[in-house]
């Protein structure tokens, strides 16, 4: 088994063995929920999120300021500081941290976050670099947002395209394997490019900063419906998903097509997935055009069924999801060719 902890094992053995309540914590560990909200007075939260780059290697550096920035700002709060702990190989050589220590100052200064402490090591038998990241930020105690927010009636807004995270990896880490599955070098540059696109804090922050969004989300791990899982789980409710609403960049699908893997449930920050009242979805769409962020309704919240995600998928052909835990292709992929 490889990837995130399932549900079961997750309860089993995380979220009963949490040390003492604290009162001051308004969001613990949940499933579906990223990150902690923790009261600080003042009227004011301090929001945490910690996570890992484990399925990324030529761009983890970018990638581990990036992905927990966006948990961050899903919740509202503006991402303020950072902190690593990088692990290598044993005799890596200093051109491998150089590469992985600018991407990190880079993104950093992008978003506009310090880092502000960490720990790096040599690791004994380890054979690729990884990274433990945790970021932090502070918002009002009155206007953070859950995942878990999502209400019946809301209409699902998606932004960007699926996948761009997964697309900018394959790209790049899987770029031999593609060129002799006789996908061209122009489509995998293309493909490449799309991290510049992986951060979700601008228009997070739009959404939130006029109070439009019930809930939001960034979705990693299992794509797409991975991410409509978890706030469909999280909010008590079941969405209804329009697979031909979903926007997929053509280098995505060419990829994907030579991989033999599934677009949506395929690594996807960059995307933001957030539920908004009916009455609002033509404000908000046009405050993520205010920042430059194309968007698109892909769905609806219903109350809770037997299921948690309904996809009506071309061809009038009906999936149904019941389980929160969708697993990633590219931790799939990274199973069968490493």
């Amino acid at each position: 088994m490889i990837g995130k902890f399932p549900p079961n094992l997750m309860k089993k053995y995380i979220y009963t063995r949490l040390g003492i309540k604290d009162p001051d914590v308004i969001v613990g560990p949940q499933i579906g929920e990223d990150s902690a909200v923790i009261d600080i007075g003042n009227d004011k939260v301090l929001v945490v999120h910690s996570d890992g780059i484990t399925g990324a290697v030529d761009l983890m550096g970018w990638l581990a300021i990036h992905i927990v920035s966006n948990d961050i700002a899903v919740t509202g709060a503006k991402p303020r500081w950072y902190l690593s702990t990088l692990y290598l190989p044993e005799n890596t050589p200093e051109d491998v941290i150089d590469k992985i220590t600018s991407q990190m100052d880079v993104a950093a200064k992008e978003i506009g976050v310090m880092i502000v402490g960490g720990h790096t090591e040599f690791t004994p038998k380890l054979e690729r670099p990884l990274i433990a990241t945790t970021a932090m930020g502070i918002t009002d105690k009155n206007r953070f947002v859950r995942t878990g927010g999502a209400k019946p009636g809301d209409k699902v807004i998606m932004t960007k395209v699926a996948a761009i995270e997964g697309t900018a990896i394959l790209s790049t880490d899987f770029r031999e394997i593609l060129i002799e599955r006789g996908v061209k070098e122009e489509v995998l540059d293309s493909a490449r490019r799309f991290i510049r696109n992986v951060s979700v804090v601008k228009e997070a922050l739009a959404l939130a900063e006029r109070g439009l969004a019930t809930s939001m989300h960034d979705p990693t791990e299992g794509g797409i419906l991975g991410g409509l899982s978890e706030i469909a789980y999280a909010s008590k409710t079941t969405l209804e998903i329009w697979e031909d609403k979903i926007p997929i960049a053509s280098e995505t699908s060419i990829i994907c097509k030579a991989l033999g893997i599934d677009p949506l449930r395929l690594i996807s920050s960059g995307s933001l997935i957030a539920t908004v009242p009916d009455d609002k979805v033509n404000e908000a769409l046009e405050v993520l055009r205010s920042v430059n962020v194309r968007a698109e309704v892909i769905g609806e919240v219903k109350r809770r069924i037997d299921n948690i995600l309904v996809i009506l998928h071309r061809k009038y052909r009906t999936e149904k999801i019941s389980d929160v835990y969708v697993p990633d292709e590219l931790t799939r992929l990274w199973k069968i060719y490493v």
